[in-house]
């Protein structure tokens, strides 16, 4: 490493991992939580005509007026709260550490716990306490309160359902934490879809509470389209380290138009569900297989030799999530996003093959 790159790159920069994206060309892909079903051909010829209309010339509304107007009708938003867009949830959670990265500032998060909670803590110049959840994935309250009287963070992110265990998290223990953190709690709902309960009516009721959501579950992960929903007083502080025209013209005119349809969504997310049972039961009855109850659109499960499993799966051209060795708790866990009822059952059928040979 030359001395001049450890002149410039702050220490902790050289420590942190890039997140790896693995190739999926040509694989099955189950690996990102992504719906796996395309917009209607009727959907997608409309978009096609915005897009040859669009005025790509120009900047897009900075304000995304017309998009959070819909947003807030279709996602329910209290008239009394105010919505701020980012390119996905990851530039949101951005703007939230880097707002409240003062010196000696903590960001405190569940672990295992959503990746860039960490990521993004340490790049924007926070510190990082992961409280770990018990054995069965359930919140430990009251290591994650005395952490709190500890650390006394400035922001608490809490995945409901989280990722990338799948499982809600008791409520009323959820309360206690608002109720305890001397500074805001933000509830991240990236799968509020499949699993039908949320804190938006919940926003009035505790001033530091703020709720994450994005539609990249919903079918639209392409888009990189996500939102944050809380007072005024929090978002307009949070705006100031918003870059302009974070939200370009396409997503904007894709958005509305697609949210325009949202029960179209909400029937392919039915769809999904049903298919997470019927696979979930089916992983229950393999031999080797232990699983976890899920409230996403994905799946954790453990089995013996994981890592060789996830590679053998890769041969046979099936990629799911390795998080064997990513934190002690998910030692030998594998994570599996629910596909088309296809794509699930050609996974079934070569993890059932590798589970045979094996002899589990």
């Amino acid at each position: 490493m030359s001395i001049l790159l450890k002149n410039v790159i702050r220490p902790e920069i050289f420590e942190l991992s890039a997140y790896h994206v693995p190739p999926a060309k040509g694989m099955i892909k189950l690996d990102a939580m992504e719906n796996p079903y395309p917009l209607s051909l009727t959907l997608r010829e409309e978009i096609a005509q915005l897009a040859e209309n669009a005025t790509i010339n120009r900047y897009p509304d900075p304000t995304a007026s017309v998009l959070k107007n819909i947003l807030r009708k279709t996602l329910s938003v209290p008239d009394d709260m105010s919505i701020l867009l980012g390119n996905g949830s990851d530039e949101i959670i951005q703007m939230i550490a880097l707002a409240a990265a003062k010196p000696g500032a903590v960001l405190l998060g569940l672990d295992p716990g959503f990746a860039m909670f960490r990521i993004i803590a340490t790049f924007s110049g926070m510190s990082y306490v992961g409280v770990p959840l018990n054995e069965d994935f359930s919140l430990n309250l009251e290591a994650t309160l005395t952490a709190i009287n500890r650390y006394q963070p400035s922001i608490i992110f809490l995945a409901y359902p989280n990722n990338p265990t799948g499982n809600l998290f008791d409520m009323q223990s959820i309360h206690q934490i608002i109720q305890e953190a001397p500074g805001i709690v933000i509830i991240d709902e990236a799968y509020h879809a499949f699993a039908g309960v949320s804190f938006m009516d919940q926003l009035a009721q505790f001033p530091n509470l703020l709720l994450m959501r994005t539609l990249s579950k919903l079918g639209l992960a392409g888009l990189r389209l996500g939102l944050l929903i809380g007072r005024s007083e929090w978002l307009e502080q949070f705006e100031k380290l918003r870059l302009p025209y974070n939200i370009g013209v396409m997503t904007q005119l894709i958005a509305e138009k697609v949210l325009q349809h949202y029960d179209d969504l909400l029937k392919q997310t039915t769809v999904i569900k049903t298919e997470r049972s019927k696979l979930l039961s089916e992983l229950s009855d393999l031999s080797g297989i232990t699983t976890f109850p899920s409230e996403a659109n994905f799946i954790l499960f453990r089995t013996k030799r994981a890592s060789e499993v996830y590679t053998e799966l890769k041969q046979k051209g099936v990629l799911i999530k390795n998080l064997d060795g990513t934190n002690p708790l998910l030692k030998d866990c594998l994570r599996v996003t629910v596909g088309t009822p296809h794509e699930n059952a050609q996974f079934y059928y070569a993890l059932s093959q590798i589970l045979e040979n094996k002899n589990f």
